[in-house]
């Protein structure tokens, strides 16, 4: 009884499990189903909610990964140079210097935050800031400017915030190992920018202050993209002609001057009414756009770059902030305030007060009201020498007594070519040759397009445009593309489809420039064909068969239409020169229009009814005027006879075949087209520059194939060198001068051996060629006893091997011809160099 009371008990409790998971199946069902389905239900009870609860606070949400952190953790110090790891006495010296120079400041400012002077570098060691400073001058002539620059380190770096946004970080690391990693905040980025700018001839320095939120978190959703700007058209205002003196005047005006005033007052209205919108929405989108207001504005601490004029034709002072590469003046409402600034030689704390941002600022380094400097004598001052005082003095020179800032303690920068092709992080590997860019919409969350910047591709693609409203997608290719291209205008890359590709012309032979295309018409435009033609339009009708992408070539588009139109040829009349022609293959006709003659109004025209050579029943047919209608401007001085219509229109017959041969080829081309840009788009193969030898495998190969061939020269150069008369020298006592017989001896064996090698190698040759011809014999006897019984893959092999078989007999047979040809050669010269041989001197006594 016991067992079977637990039995039921057991079905019981699983009974109730699975009524709850019913029940908790159908709540979820509910919170699934549509709000109108729900409305209808009932509402759900405080032990529901609970339960929904309970569930809700155990789901655990992923959080997105946070910014790429880098700390002094993630350096290899072990490669970095002893001045990285320890200080010179006079580093110690100009340490102490700044500790002094700080323990004043915080004394007279106790108001003010304390400086930054001496962080820690990546070895733990404190370094005074200017030191981390290091000018450098690139080798590539892209960064010689400071915008270039500038975007260079925004691109190549990603930015990492500071560890506490209200303070200036406790490590400040060097350009080389930033660059190394690629990847710093915003103190190691103005200290790169700074170095790269100074090398340049800037006058640059590094700035430590306060900016904005946007400014720190490099937030630039509230900026126009500069990309979406489109540039002014410039309007050329048309010339006034001056009016003759005996012209025929203009017909009256019989239109009302009130309805035309009254239409211009309802256009102004309306055009009104729309700025009055246009206004009202970019107002309430400013207004939406606009920044929440930010609890620690005035506090986050931001490094910038100052450039001051003077120096590289500078005009006036202005910003750079290393994060977006973008400059701002000095009046920019962003920059907050400014601490310090430094550069290579000094250091300088701003004494003048930041209450309304950094537009009342002077800086004018040299006075040293508004800016106190730490150290003397090692930079010029704008304050207290004119230009012909400073002529005099070396910045190198430093003065006696006066603590000098020691040399850069960092290493030169140096971008690798690797590195400065691509330009972009490490970390972005997808983004090695494009850039996107979108243009949101009022809603802010709808793309309109995209544009995507394209470098070092080998397809030559430079940019692609994407609009999202029309679905329109445009491609434009830099010269080089194996097809020419220019753009490419398409929306679907199925073949037949609306599109639009323009060629670059003096790349083409056929002087195409433009080919339009759409599901029933083909449109080309050309320029500079030796025949003229500057026009085709061919109409197609629907195929019978179903669309397929080699249908051009299988199953053509009927041709219903073409049409082509000619420049003006100066060597032919005008009434000969044809400037239009329209055959209609559909109806069998041919449509001739010649250009129009300077002194005349109209232009000559001419139809042929174009008809089979043989009727019905196989009789030639006979050229009849029916047969052309013709409108001559001159009648009387062109009269065209029969004989000249009739070859007029044989001539018009093999033009029309070979312009419908060419519209078939034009179908090819695009299809070709299509497929090589597919195979571009699936492939996104970069181009490597030739002199780039670690990258470029072509050239790598090329080299190596190259040297290969070299050191087999070299081989076969120190063979021709080996001494022939060696082992036949070595049997006789060392030292000892040879006779007259030993010499004739050493000869004839030297001359009888070389022959033995000469016949033993043609007998080699001669072995191989018969046992190569026995095996062919042979495979031949027994394909005819079981030629009927072999399968088509026996056949297959047998034939192969056939093949094979024959081609070594005939390099044999080569071989052996071209060794009969220069044994008698090889012999003779030897026989000469032995002659010539200063050892066998003998020889030439008895032939003296």
């Amino acid at each position: 009884m016991e067992v079977l009371r637990e039995k039921v008990e057991e079905e019981e409790e699983a009974e109730r499990e699975e009524a709850a998971k019913r029940a908790e199946w159908a709540r979820t069902e509910k919170m699934m189903r549509p709000v109108e389905v729900r409305k209808e239900e009932t509402t759900l009870t405080q032990e529901m909610l609970r339960d929904l609860e309970k569930k809700l606070s155990e789901i655990q949400i992923p959080i997105s990964a946070e910014l790429p952190a880098f700390t002094k953790d993630t350096i290899d110090i072990s490669k970095l140079p002893v001045s990285y790891k320890t200080n010179t006495p006079k580093e110690e010296h100009l340490l102490q210097v700044a500790d002094n120079f700080s323990r004043q400041y915080s004394h007279l400012c106790p108001d003010r935050v304390p400086l930054f002077l001496h962080p820690l570098n990546e070895c733990e060691v404190p370094k005074f800031v200017s030191t981390t400073l290091r000018p450098t001058l690139m080798p590539y002539p892209e960064l010689y400017n400071w915008d270039s620059c500038a975007q260079f380190v925004s691109d190549f770096l990603t930015m990492v915030p500071l560890p506490d946004p209200l303070k200036p970080p406790s490590h400040l690391y060097s350009s080389t190992t930033v660059l190394n990693y690629q990847k710093g905040n915003c103190f190691d980025f103005s200290t790169m920018l700074c170095s790269m700018l100074i090398g340049s001839g800037y006058d640059a320095y590094c700035v430590n202050g306060y900016g904005s939120l946007d400014l720190c978190h490099m937030d630039l959703t509230r900026e126009v993209c500069p990309l979406t700007v489109k540039p002014k058209e410039t309007v050329q205002k048309e010339e006034k002609v001056l009016p003759k003196k005996y012209t025929i005047r203009p017909p009256r005006d019989l239109c009302s001057r009130f309805e035309q005033e009254q239409e211009v007052k309802k256009q102004q209205e309306i055009r009104a009414q729309e700025k009055k919108q246009l206004r009202e929405e970019e107002e309430r989108l400013m207004e939406a756009e606009k920044a929440k207001p930010d609890a620690l504005h005035g506090l986050r601490v931001h490094s910038w770059v100052l450039v001051l004029s003077g120096k590289r034709e500078v005009p006036e002072n202005f910003f750079i902030d290393a994060f977006t590469g973008h400059s701002y003046s000095t009046q920019d409402e962003r920059f907050l305030g400014i601490e310090s600034l430094w550069n290579h030689k000094n250091y300088w704390i701003n004494m003048q007060d930041c209450w309304n941002c950094c537009k009342d600022l002077i800086f004018d380094l040299g006075d040293p009201v508004r800016w106190e400097y730490m150290l003397l004598g090692t930079d010029k001052s704008q304050l207290s020498l004119t230009e012909e005082d400073d002529s005099g003095i070396n910045d190198e020179d430093d003065v006696e007594n006066l603590v000098s800032l020691s040399s850069s303690r960092t290493e030169g920068m140096c971008v690798k070519a690797s590195g400065s092709l691509t330009s972009v992080p490490s970390s972005v590997c997808v983004a090695l040759a494009w850039l996107q860019q979108m243009s949101i919409g009022p809603t802010g969350t709808n793309i309109l397009e995209i544009k995507e910047w394209y470098q070092n591709r080998e397809d030559m693609l430079e940019l692609k445009h994407i609009n999202k409203t029309t679905d329109l997608k445009i491609d434009y290719f830099k010269p080089g593309h194996p097809q020419a291209l220019r753009v490419h205008s398409y929306k679907s890359m199925q073949p037949e489809m609306d599109r639009v590709i323009e060629f670059y012309e003096t790349a083409r032979v056929d002087g195409l420039i433009k080919r339009e295309e759409t599901a029933r018409t083909m449109t080309e435009y050309y320029q500079g064909r030796p025949d003229f033609l500057s026009y085709r339009h061919a109409n197609f009708r629907p195929r019978v068969k179903k669309l397929a992408l080699s249908s051009a070539e299988s199953n053509p588009r009927p041709i219903v239409k073409i049409t082509e139109q000619f420049f003006r040829n100066p060597a032919k009349p005008a009434e000969e020169d044809v400037a239009e022609r329209v055959f209609l293959l559909a109806e069998e006709r041919i449509q001739l229009r010649y250009h129009c003659r300077d002194d005349h109004i109209t232009a000559s025209k001419r139809e042929f009814l174009r008809r089979t050579e043989v009727d019905s029943k196989g009789n030639k047919i006979i050229m009849t005027p029916d047969m052309c209608i013709s409108f001559e401007v001159e009648p009387m001085e062109h009269t065209k006879k029969l004989l000249y219509q009739y070859e007029a229109m044989m001539h018009l017959k093999r033009e029309e075949k070979l312009s419908r041969h060419q519209v078939w080829e034009s179908e090819l081309e695009v299809l070709e087209i299509l497929k090589l840009r597919e195979e571009e788009e699936a492939a996104h193969t970069l181009t490597i520059s030739i002199y780039d030898t670690k990258r470029n495998e072509k050239s790598k190969e090329y080299r190596e194939a190259m040297e290969r061939v070299m050191h087999e020269e070299h081989l076969r150069q120190v063979e021709t060198q080996l001494d022939y008369l060696a082992p036949f020298l070595a049997q006789l006592p060392p030292g000892e001068k040879l006779t007259r017989w030993q010499a004739v001896r050493l000869k004839d064996e030297c001359l009888s051996d070389f022959k033995q090698r000469l016949i033993n190698k043609a007998n080699l040759i001669q072995a191989r060629f018969e046992k190569e011809t026995q095996e062919l014999q042979k495979k031949q006897q027994w394909y005819q006893e079981n030629q009927v019984t072999l399968t088509p893959e026996d056949e297959d092999l047998y034939l192969s091997y056939c093949s094979q078989a024959m081609f070594r007999i005939r390099i044999l047979e080569q071989r052996l011809n071209r060794h009969k040809e220069l044994a008698p050669l090889k012999y003779l010269a030897l026989e000469e160099k032995l002659y010539k041989d200063p050892r066998l001197g003998e020889l030439q006594k008895i032939f003296a």
